[in-house]
């Protein structure tokens, strides 16, 4: 086995699809057989109405690995909006954890010790698109999943990425604000 991995996190942001679809995933990734897993453990059996907690599946009973827990961001009170998310964003986040172990984001080895924590975020305008093209959502979430990961397992970005461009980036809803936008 390789090194501890007490606690990574990481985000990611990942938009440009159609309305509605973008993906704005947190992950936090440790060991199960530490305060990790105790967080872990609470969150499962410590339900919330309106944020939902449920495992990542490929389907109604295959749960990936390393088991991950997929924690509403939005609160939920519409049944369109549970149904995507508990199935189109749900089976996409399944998958964008299956890719980080493909790629070796995840070391194979710590599949069974691992535990991932992802806040979901799903634009509650979802439930107004009518046609809502249910393969974009899917893969933008995938790639959202996958690409969190990534940041959580690297590090990314850096202390010395974020000091040298702190006055570069600025948050566009700030900037917005600035210009009276919002």
């Amino acid at each position: 086995m390789g090194e501890r991995i007490v606690m990574r996190v990481g985000e990611s942001l990942v938009a440009g699809g159609p309305p509605g679809t973008a993906a704005e995933p947190e992950v936090a990734i440790g060991e199960m057989d530490g305060p990790f897993g105790t967080a872990f453990a609470n969150l499962l059996g410590n339900q919330v109405v309106g944020h939902s907690r449920v495992l990542a599946l490929l389907n109604t009973d295959v749960m990936v690995r390393p088991p991950t827990l997929c924690v509403s961001k939005v609160s939920v009170a519409n049944e369109r909006y549970t149904n995507i998310l508990m199935g189109t964003v749900q089976y996409a986040t399944a998958m964008g954890v299956l890719d980080s172990v493909r790629s070796g984001d995840i070391p194979r080895d710590k599949c069974d010790e691992l535990g991932i924590i992802i806040s979901v975020w799903l634009n509650p305008g979802i439930v107004d698109v009518k046609d809502l093209d249910h393969k974009i959502l899917f893969d933008i979430h995938r790639k959202a999943t996958s690409q969190a990961i990534h940041k959580a397992m690297t590090n990314q970005p850096s202390i010395d990425w974020l000091l040298e461009n702190q006055d570069k980036v600025i948050h566009k809803y700030f900037e917005k604000g600035i210009k009276g936008e919002i």
